[in-house]
């Protein structure tokens, strides 16, 4: 009876759970109107409708069909029109940069869908279940984290698409009070044999990390320095001012073809207006604001490449995903998330190692490839993390529309070196020692 009664204290904390994280996407989405969910800017982003449909496609496939008998899926035409990349499971369609083409099924019929399985994980879980089962929940609901995510960094790039540069959110972005210094403190740290990754506790259904996170390994460092917060926008603007995207060597040979081609002369989001101080103004999701007004925030939306450009022009270089998981050192991963309200990048206020939560994503010099021993999990699963391992950059940390309860320090997210949509910034390193 003991064990009965724990099982069932488990399985409804997990329902708590599941219902909170269900509702804060239902919240995420409210501002937007139909015509708003529908759109799709770039081929990175994917409506704000499918990402409603997508996340919930994912507890039909992956915990419904399998383990509710008699289960009556929602509409059968779902199961491809809302597969992201699970090859294994079929052909998606369509394929992700025509995903805007989908006016049917209606929003309405999408948020139906949600309800659908909604209620009918409520019911699976009224019951305890097996750890399978509360394992693949938990695993839905990470993902749905990541998609509340993306969810705000699309919307906000849709919304600069337009050229009334409509806003996310009317609550007016306020102007912190923090560290007015362009000094950056510098924190040393030894070298020797460490070990980094995430290590859970695989009896527990609700002990979470992503499979690339794993296995916990040994790695060996030289000692080396990292900088107490992220590059600012005023330490960025040096950098443009200095003609950084002008001067090919601060740039790998990649990421001066982007600059040439794209036209890069500043970070995304940032566009000219000679009435502010700068020169600059930049848009949020509570709307266009003057650079000056943001001078101490960490600088965001800059791709691999522009940061890597800043760091060689700095004299510097980007951290090591190692360095920069034990330069965390056990902080806990606390700053400025989604729950803030925000929505923006702040301030640090000028002690410590700061910002190495929240704010923006940074950087890290370490391509996305598996840790040793690493072995992806059979079947779609397999699909999540482990074919992704190729060109693409490690990025740490979270940011300022992640939610707090989603990011650990082991976690790493991972792009190509050109993209700039995400909420990427910088944080600079060095060889042990502060550099001239």
């Amino acid at each position: 009876m003991a064990q009965l009664t724990t099982e069932s204290a488990a399985a409804s904390t997990l329902l708590s759970k599941y219902q909170a994280i269900r509702s804060l996407t239902r919240s995420l989405a409210a501002p937007m109107s139909a015509e708003d969910q529908m759109i799709q800017s770039c081929p990175e982003a994917s409506p704000m409708k499918w990402h409603q449909a997508h996340t919930t496609w994912f507890f039909e496939t992956f915990v419904l069909r399998p383990f509710l008998p008699g289960y009556k899926p929602f509409c059968e035409d779902f199961r491809r029109l809302f597969n992201s990349y699970y090859n294994s499971l079929g052909d998606p369609i369509p394929d992700k940069p025509s995903r805007f083409f989908l006016s049917r099924p209606s929003l309405d019929e999408v948020l139906s869908f949600r309800r659908y399985v909604d209620g009918a994980i409520e019911t699976i879980l009224a019951d305890p279940g097996d750890w399978e089962l509360e394992r693949r929940i938990v695993l839905g609901l990470n993902h749905e984290q990541q998609h509340q995510e993306l969810m705000l960094t699309d919307i906000k790039h849709a919304l600069f698409s337009n050229p009334l540069r409509p806003v996310y959110c009317s609550t007016p972005l306020t102007r912190e009070q923090g560290s007015k210094s362009s000094e950056n403190t510098w924190h040393d740290f030894r070298g020797g044999l460490v070990e980094i990754g995430c290590s859970p506790d695989l009896t527990d259904a609700t002990g979470f990390c992503f499979d690339n996170e794993t296995p916990r390994h040994k790695v060996y460092l030289e000692n080396f320095s990292i900088s107490g917060r992220g590059v600012t926008c005023r330490e960025y603007l040096n950098f443009m001012a200095d003609d950084g995207y002008a001067r090919p060597e601060f740039w790998l040979s990649e990421g001066w073809d982007a600059v040439k081609r794209e036209g890069w002369r500043s970070p995304l989001y940032w566009e000219r207006d000679a009435t502010d101080e700068t020169g600059w103004r930049v848009f949020t999701l509570k709307g266009s604001q003057p650079v000056s007004s943001l001078l101490e925030t960490a600088v965001c939306h800059v791709s691999y490449f522009e940061a890597d450009a800043f760091a060689k022009w700095s004299g510097c270089r980007l951290p090591t995903e190692q360095e920069w998981e034990i330069a965390v050192n056990e902080n806990p991963a606390a700053g400025n998330f989604l729950e803030t309200g925000r929505l923006h990048t702040g301030v640090s206020k000028g002690s410590g190692i700061e910002q190495l939560f929240g704010d923006c994503w940074e950087w890290t010099a370490s391509p996305y490839t598996a840790y040793p021993g690493y072995n992806a999990p059979p079947g779609a699963f397999g699909e999540y993390n482990g074919k992704f391992m190729s060109g693409q950059m490690i990025l740490r940390g979270g940011s300022c529309v992640t939610p707090a309860s989603h990011i650990r320090a082991t976690y790493r997210n991972f792009f190509h070196p050109a993209t700039r949509w995400q909420f990427s910034g910088i944080r600079l390193a060095a060889h042990r020692g502060q550099p001239s």
